[in-house]
């Protein structure tokens, strides 16, 4: 056996599990940490500007791709209260993320000494696990059970609370005789899918629901393989969305009260039975459960027992992993269909493609200041089939989710459930770091951009290159339509004369000059016509730099985007595309 610190054995176990991505910054109840770092050579770190920045960088990388997980690093007191927001929005998505954290020494924990906070009974809502290691030869075992813990069930992130005398301290300890725990993921049995595929086969109009637990399985290729062998539609939810690729006959498109297309709606409420897989049944997905329940039978499979029954009970309830449930349901449906017993959907199947060809919402304005939806338009044709979008919240998080086009499971990067302001950039920052040759689009409001801009400066240090599409209407201009029903606009706009900026036209903020002066490239659009050429420059400079690239895109500031509180009774606040030329990047063309 070896002896040495026990940072020195945590960084060789990171290696060992496979997280040698890390995102951070160090400070001085971190610093052994960073020096066991330093000596062993095998962690990449990227250096944030904000702590928080980088628990949404270790976010986005751990969504990037199948089995990624990002570290995350700070010091003691504030560096891991900034964290919390991160580990929100990783453990509200099921995203496994590893945060690490200083501590004071174990015997001042109880003074108040400086910097020293209880980071672990903070943080213990918003993780799976979190733990102050108290002793040293506990900070093996700690690691250990956190990626277990991270892996299992439903994933999720932990935070490990490191004391500096416990980082200093030495213990004896063999990597080689270091193994990781067993991941334990629930599996469903061939009866119980028996059942459920007996329940689809006995209705009419049958509808898949596809999850984020799909994707979080990796199990995007059997969704697809089911649903054709079946030929039963699919509606991707939000954090599913990607795992069956837009343009395939059997994407019936998003259901829901914002993020949802006119056709996956109305198709929906047409359907008599439907089979969510890896899904929670988001409010902003169902709206209010008795129009989204009336008149069909659900099977849910999730691999949390306690989400079935969480929001309404379904007809039966199976608890386990998406793609162990895909894989078993796959073989018995190519039993059924050698058999001949599948019944005939292709007629329901008409009908969905009917209405994806016909309920589009117009995106072919002219106006200047540009509407939103020209925006979405202009990406669809600039941005190919293997682009990945990373967006978080508001009216431009909404209004791409129902005009932009995803082709592929994690190609779309959302911060779903909890939404916190801030996340595009760094996550996106996170993204590049774990996919380095896809091409990486972020899209943000003006407030979203603002929140965290200073991270753009980590793309320029680090030559991490994407493009960053900021649509500006300086408002908070969910909020503002939010205050409609209050008959009220309220502290909501966030326009002023810039002084030392007029050629922002009272607009504000010059994102052009902060961009720049943060070391990348910026480009201002006024003018629809020009949004192709700035995204072809956008693209070149990228391509160049090797910098994130900034497109600004000056919105008009008021517009209003669909949605309501039902799913059939979604408002439709623009007009509507009538021809194809309303519409002219709609998936299937409006007949």
């Amino acid at each position: 056996m070896a002896k040495m610190r026990t940072v020195d054995a945590a960084v060789a176990i990171l290696e060992k599990e496979g997280a040698t991505e890390a995102f951070g910054l160090p400070g001085a109840a971190i610093n052994p940490f960073y020096s066991a770092m330093r000596a062993h050579g095998g962690i990449r770190h990227t250096l944030a500007r904000h702590v928080e920045g980088a628990s949404h960088m270790a976010d986005g990388y751990s969504r990037a791709a199948d089995g990624n997980i990002g570290v995350c690093i700070g010091t003691s007191g504030p560096a891991g209260t900034d964290m919390i927001t991160g580990l929100y929005a990783a453990q509200a998505d099921s995203i496994p993320m590893l945060c690490i954290t200083g501590q004071a020494p174990v015997a001042k924990l109880h003074k108040e000494d400086f910097q020293a906070v209880d980071i672990e009974s903070i943080a213990k809502p918003v993780t799976k696990f979190a733990m102050t290691i108290l002793e040293p030869g506990q900070v093996p075992g700690a690691f250990q059970k956190a990626f277990q813990v991270m892996r299992s069930g439903r994933p999720g992130p932990v935070l490990l609370d490191l004391p500096i005398d416990v980082q200093m301290a030495e213990i004896e300890f063999d990597i080689d005789a270091y193994e990781p725990l067993p991941v334990e993921k629930p599996k469903a049995s061939r009866k119980q899918l028996e059942k459920a595929l007996d329940l689809l086969t006995a209705s009419q109009h049958p509808l898949i629901v596809a999850g984020g637990g799909i994707i979080n399985a990796g199990a995007s290729a059997q969704l697809v393989e089911l649903a054709e062998i079946l030929n039963v539609p699919v509606i991707p939810t939000l954090m599913g969305w990607g795992a069956i690729p837009d343009d395939h006959q059997l994407m019936a498109g998003m259901v829901g009260l914002q993020t949802s297309h006119r056709y996956g709606n109305e198709t929906f409420l047409q359907s008599d039975f439907v089979i969510g897989i890896g899904n929670r049944w988001a409010n902003r997905h169902t709206g209010g459960l008795d129009t989204y329940t009336a008149g069909r039978k659900f099977v849910h499979i999730d691999i949390e027992p306690t989400q079935i029954g969480r929001v309404f009970s379904p007809d039966l309830g199976i608890a386990s992993d998406a793609g162990a449930a895909l894989d078993g349901l796959l073989e018995l449906a190519r039993e059924r269909q050698a058999a001949k017993t599948l019944p005939d959907y292709s007629g329901w199947v008409a009908e969905c493609q009917e209405r994806k060809g016909s309920l589009h919402r117009k995106t072919n304005f002219d106006n200047v200041p540009i509407k939103p939806q020209r925006v979405y338009q202009e990406m669809n044709k600039a941005f190919g089939k293997d682009t990945t979008y990373v967006s978080t919240i508001g009216l431009s998080q909404i209004a791409g989710a129902q005009m932009l086009h995803v082709f592929g499971a994690r190609k779309w990067i959302n911060a779903g459930q909890a939404g916190p302001l801030g996340w595009t950039a760094p996550a996106a920052l996170g993204v590049v770091r774990g996919t380095p040759d896809a091409t990486v689009v972020a899209l943000s409001g003006d407030y979203d951009f603002q929140f965290m801009i200073e991270e753009l400066a980590v793309g320029a240090q680090f030559n991490l290159p994407y493009i960053h599409v900021v649509v500006n209407n300086s408002y908070l201009g969910l909020i503002r339509q939010s205050q409609r029903g209050f008959n009220m606009e309220q502290n909501v706009s966030l326009a002023f004369e810039n002084i030392n900026s007029p050629e922002t036209n009272g607009y504000g903020v010059d994102h052009i000059k902060v961009a720049e002066g943060l070391g990348c490239k910026a480009i201002r659009v006024e003018n629809p016509n020009d949004l192709p050429a700035a995204f072809d420059k956008a693209k070149a400079l990228a391509g160049e730099f090797k910098v994130p690239v900034v497109v600004e895109v000056i919105l008009e500031k008021i517009t209003n985007i669909s949605m309501g509180v039902e799913i059939n009774g979604v408002n439709e606040f623009e007009e509507l595309a009538e021809t194809a030329a309303d519409a002219p990047t709609a998936i299937l063309a409006k007949a």
